[in-house]
């Protein structure tokens, strides 16, 4: 499944504040993008109307089965690229993270299954 690069990065910040949260409201993404509520009640129509998250968006964000099976697909990139940002390369937390955003919203499907399967094989020989 294809999707954008804003609605990657606001799926994956979905699923993390839903796993400190049992509701997500739209100033919870606004902040923890660091975006206006504006732009997240954009983004959040346009993911509802795509099928990601449940059109009542405005009580709380929730994502639909579609939505959690998208965000799947994303965060099984997203560790492997993760670890090596902040394994190999030694980065903080913090930046890692966000290097490993920027990593699978920006480059292809193909170049993240490659660095996955590097890491995988990395961590096998340890």
């Amino acid at each position: 499944m294809k999707h954008c690069a804003g609605q990657i990065k606001y799926l994956v910040a979905i699923r993390e504040l839903s796993e400190k949260d049992e509701f997500i409201r739209c100033v919870t993404i606004s902040r923890h993008l660091g975006v206006s509520r504006p732009s997240v009640s954009k983004m959040l129509r346009c993911l509802a109307n795509s099928g990601l998250v449940y059109e009542d968006f405005c009580n709380s964000v929730v994502l639909t089965p579609e939505g959690e099976k998208a965000a799947d697909e994303i965060f099984s990139s997203f560790g492997e690229v993760y670890t090596f940002f902040h394994k190999f390369l030694k980065l903080p937390a913090q930046e890692a993270h966000e290097q490993a955003i920027k990593f699978v919203t920006e480059f292809p499907t193909d170049t993240c299954d490659r660095l996955k399967h590097i890491v995988r094989r990395t961590l096998k020989k340890k």
